[in-house]
């Protein structure tokens, strides 16, 4: 256990890394392309307390679509389809 501790990194890194060929880079070249290809969404805390994880909030996305499919269908089907004045909603 008595190791001699070495206060200084010894260089693994290989000699055929060239960092002259990795300058000009562009920082977030690629940003715009990968905002449109992702759709990470922050939950605010009070609403994060209420789903354990990833699953539970497509879950309850999942149903709030049937109901509103479910409701517009039973909108757009009833016979008198009466507009509502308070909120302008059919």
């Amino acid at each position: 256990m008595n190791r001699k501790v070495n206060s200084e990194m010894e260089d693994e890194l290989l000699p055929e890394y060239d960092f002259s060929q990795l300058e000009g880079g562009v920082r977030g070249k690629y940003v715009e392309r990968y905002q449109k290809s992702t759709n990470l969404v922050l939950l605010e805390p009070d609403v994060a307390q209420m789903f354990p994880d990833a699953h539970a909030v497509n879950e309850a996305l999942r149903l709030l679509l049937r109901v509103m499919n479910s409701n517009q269908a039973l909108v757009t089907q009833s016979p008198g389809n009466i507009e509502l004045e308070a909120t302008g909603e059919k």
